[in-house]
């Protein structure tokens, strides 16, 4: 079964609704993983979110990052960072390695 894809764009989808629906699936795999936030956590977690699903409505790019100042992340939390940033169909690898250090820090809890 191929994994569901926000067309922000193409099919002109409402950003609140999106990062909500966005949340919940990420709240799924966190929990599935037993990765609990506290409630600062998932603030940030939400704003960062509502960026990323802004920047894939606007075309918005990240700067480019070294990959290597990534290199102590878990591959779990780059693994959901991956899987998170595959939800949109025009999202590039940059975002996920910033989403990742959120993973990160709520898997220290």
């Amino acid at each position: 079964m191929n994994q569901m894809k926000f067309r922000m764009i193409e099919d002109n989808l409402d950003l609140e609704l999106v990062t909500k629906q966005t949340i919940e699936i990420i709240n799924d795999w966190l929990a599935e993983c037993h990765i609990f936030q506290n409630d600062v956590q998932k603030a940030m977690l939400y704003s960062h979110i509502k960026a990323m699903v802004e920047r894939a409505k606007n075309l918005e790019k990240l700067p480019k990052v070294d990959p290597m100042l990534f290199d102590e992340i878990s591959e779990e939390s780059l693994l959901l960072a991956r899987k998170t940033i595959e939800l949109f169909n025009n999202l590039p690898m940059e975002e996920a390695y910033l989403l990742a250090v959120h993973y990160e820090v709520a898997k220290a809890n």
